[in-house]
């Protein structure tokens, strides 16, 4: 049912995690896709190797905490595919810190990397979309965001911003028929968290407190953020999908 053909999504931080899972997703689903990564070239190339002969697909090199670079990768894009249908601020990192051991410079970071970029890349994606009378932007957040997290609070911060950040852009773009939501993980097994399902005791915590019993795969999340990109997701907008095994409720 659900056909996003004709479309083109740029989904940042694509090469490993959810940001891969949402590629994958998007590229069955018939979508042109558009990926941004920071260093690993090699794995970019192995992506677009894969599902070069499904659809039309290209990866940009960014730095995350460069204006320009992040501009010119949605004007290349554009460039290159014509438009963007669909942007998904996935692309972020999530850092131990406690409050007063954290530095300003790495508390600047998380902020810069997790909160401003997705503002950037809303910011230069938004005039194609308005354009064209036409957007979907998906927002990967946390539950983090919706309850805090200790020794974390910077990434917290982050994600807490980025849900108002949507609510707000959402009620901005709406009359040129843009939708703005979020997706809110809670664990999920991926290389960013993997340190951490290493500790079989820890694992074990951690699922005793998910109401599912079980932990969310990267794909977990790409099929919600999936549905949002669709057109079985038309009226809403400012929302949150809480994908979370009912841990936050």
């Amino acid at each position: 049912m659900i056909n996003l053909k004709n479309k083109t999504a740029l989904v940042t931080g694509g090469t490993r995690g959810i940001g891969k899972a949402c590629v994958e997703y998007f590229a069955k689903a018939g979508a042109d896709v558009a990926f941004t990564y920071n260093s690993n070239a090699a794995l970019a190339k192995e992506i677009c190797d894969e599902w070069k002969d499904v659809c039309n697909i290209k990866s940009y090199k960014v730095n995350l905490l460069n204006e320009d670079e992040i501009k010119s990768a949605v004007d290349d894009a554009i460039n290159d595919f014509g438009k963007i249908d669909i942007l998904v601020n996935n692309a972020g990192i999530w850092k131990h810190g406690k409050l007063d051991e954290m530095t300003l410079e790495q508390w600047k970071e998380t902020i810069d990397v997790n909160l401003t970029a997705a503002f950037l890349f809303t910011k230069f994606v938004s005039p194609f979309m308005k354009k064209n009378k036409f957007g979907r932007i998906i927002n990967i957040t946390s539950t983090a965001g919706q309850r805090g997290e200790p020794e974390y609070s910077h990434y917290a911060a982050s994600k807490g911003g980025l849900t108002a950040f949507t609510k707000s852009v959402a009620v901005e773009l709406g009359p040129f028929n843009i939708t703005v939501n979020n997706v809110a993980p809670g664990w999920v097994k991926t290389d960013m968290t993997s340190h951490v399902f290493e500790n079989p005791g820890q694992e074990k915590e951690i699922i005793a407190e998910i109401p599912l019993r079980k932990v969310a795969t990267a794909g977990d999340i790409a099929g919600a953020v999936l549905f949002l990109a669709s057109g079985l997701a038309s009226h809403i907008t400012a929302s949150t999908i809480s994908v979370n095994g009912g841990s936050v409720r």
